[in-house]
């Protein structure tokens, strides 16, 4: 099976985030995405990549931990991609004659970890926001990295920002920080989405960073 393009990933996921932003404005809502917690941001992010024909795995253990037995332990990725909708093979568990039969390898699968960044949120502007671009983002990189069993593996960072050269400008810098800690990255595929004003973000930018496996362990 081919790999999956991260270029694709990242147009799938732009014109899903584009498209509930319409939504949003249709309904004249209140609140946009930028209100939203990261963890109710990933079924957005989720819908948009089904929209565009991909399998989504949410919270999938690493396969490094899936030798422990206890499948409620262990270190989980946000998103696991396959393509045109496949199941996802779960090599933990004993097979049954109801496991679908398109189901794919973990190895043949894109592992995304995903990470926001609000400079505004509902009750103003957010004092933890450049915080938000250091220590999370870097420990996914490494876990992804160094995962014998990942062959695609991607960081997506998504930043509200006041305008797309706020957000630009910051990402450039946590890439810029990436890659001078060693970090094994590629450069990002980068989508920005214009936002109605509601709290202060009037752009949401995706960057998209390939992450390759790592030769030997980097420095935390």
């Amino acid at each position: 099976m081919p790999d999956l393009s991260p270029a694709d990933l990242a147009d799938a996921l732009a014109a899903g985030i584009d498209a509930e932003e319409q939504r949003l404005r249709l309904e004249q809502a209140v609140h946009g995405l930028d209100a939203l917690n990261e963890v109710a941001l990933h079924a957005h992010l989720r819908t948009a990549l089904e929209a565009a024909g991909y399998g989504v795995h949410a919270e999938q253990r690493y396969p490094r931990d899936r030798t422990i037995r206890r499948r409620s332990e262990g270190d989980r990725c946000d998103l696991v991609v396959t393509a045109d909708r496949a199941s996802l093979r779960q090599p933990d568990r004993e097979p049954t004659l109801f496991d679908p039969s398109d189901a794919v390898d973990l190895e043949a699968a894109y592992w995304l970890e995903v990470k926001t960044a609000n400079q505004f949120l509902p009750e103003g502007p957010n004092a933890r926001y450049a915080a938000e671009f250091v220590r999370p983002p870097r420990g996914d990189v490494l876990k992804l990295a160094r995962d014998p069993r990942i062959r695609q593996a991607g960081l997506l960072l998504v930043v509200f920002a006041a305008d797309q050269a706020v957000a630009e400008r910051d990402l450039r810098w946590w890439e810029e920080q990436a890659l001078r800690r060693g970090l094994p990255i590629g450069a990002a595929y980068r989508r920005s989405i214009r936002l109605l004003d509601r709290i202060g973000n009037r752009a949401c930018v995706l960057a998209l960073h390939p992450v390759a496996r790592a030769a030997a362990e980097s420095p935390d």
